[in-house]
């Protein structure tokens, strides 16, 4: 019993220390943690925008407008952390932009 409890605190002390490490490779990236944070949020929403950009070539006006927030988040999010971290998601990243502009312009011309 006493060499599972010993297993236990190691393996605690362990991932304590992986986060502990982890942040402070976030920090010696000159990114802050916070940032980091909504940068993986933004990654995980990519790739929901990414598809509906593919799928939906006319959407309606409440959808351009959710569509338009959502991608100005993740423009946000991204423009916080280096170019190196998301160098492989660059062509959902364009794509999403393409979209993001043609709405922005189709919107400016109906109006």
């Amino acid at each position: 019993m006493k060499t599972i409890l010993v297993v236990i605190y190691i393996l605690v002390f362990l991932i304590f220390a992986l986060c502990l490490y982890a942040i402070m490779q976030i920090k010696l990236l000159g990114i802050k943690v916070k940032d980091f944070w909504d940068f993986i949020e933004a990654n995980q929403m990519l790739d929901k925008l990414y598809r509906f950009a593919k799928q939906y070539q006319a959407m309606s006006a409440q959808e351009q407008v959710i569509y338009l927030s959502e991608a100005e988040k993740i423009f946000t999010a991204f423009d916080k952390v280096p170019e190196a971290l998301w160098d492989e998601e660059y062509e959902k990243y364009k794509q999403v932009l393409k979209k993001y502009n043609d709405i922005k312009m189709f919107r400016w011309a109906s109006s």
